[in-house]
């Protein structure tokens, strides 16, 4: 049975809404073998219904946003998000499992926050992510997953800590550690 971790501001998490939640979020469980905790968060902000949902399934973290005027379309919106995702990527993780090269784990750890006071340029937010081998086409993949700009991986020949990132003109980069 998947767990559901939801979460609400400037809304109440309604029966109702939870309800709803976990039984259309739930539906992207019948994609994969094991699922993590799911993580919901729903707001409200200037009449903008916001929903952001985090899936950690098989190594990888699935991850979606939407907003509308309205809490249950802004639910069905990110579904439709996440689940492109998932046929998106489909035969690339099929793929990489023939292959062999796609790993159990991925990073996925909770984020930390903190703050430091004594610094000139204050940090506002700090996160911790275990750093997993992959190549950079794994880590291409998962930043796509995640979608963000840039991920930081740990490359699986040389054991480098190395960044890939997404350029301005839609293509990639990559940052790799010199060890001299």
């Amino acid at each position: 049975m998947t767990t559901f971790t939801i979460r609400g501001k400037n809304v109440e998490i309604t029966p109702a809404l939870r309800d709803y939640v976990e039984k259309r979020i739930g539906k992207i469980t019948r994609y994969f073998d094991s699922v993590g905790e799911i993580s919901v968060l729903l707001s409200v902000l200037k009449e903008r219904h916001m929903v952001e949902v985090t899936v950690p399934v098989q190594g990888v973290l699935l991850r979606g946003e939407e907003a509308s005027h309205d809490m249950y379309a802004s639910i069905d919106l990110v579904i439709e998000k996440l689940e492109r995702q998932i046929h998106k990527h489909k035969t690339k993780m099929q793929r990489r499992f023939r292959d062999g090269t796609l790993l159990d784990e991925a990073f996925a750890a909770p984020p930390a926050q903190a703050a430091d006071d004594d610094d000139d340029y204050p940090i506002v937010k700090r996160k911790k992510f275990i750093v997993k081998p992959m190549d950079v086409q794994e880590a291409i993949m998962q930043m796509n997953l995640l979608n963000h700009d840039f991920f930081v991986f740990r490359d699986a020949d040389t054991e480098d800590v190395n960044v890939v990132y997404r350029r301005s003109d839609g293509k990639y980069g990559l940052i790799e550690s010199d060890n001299r």
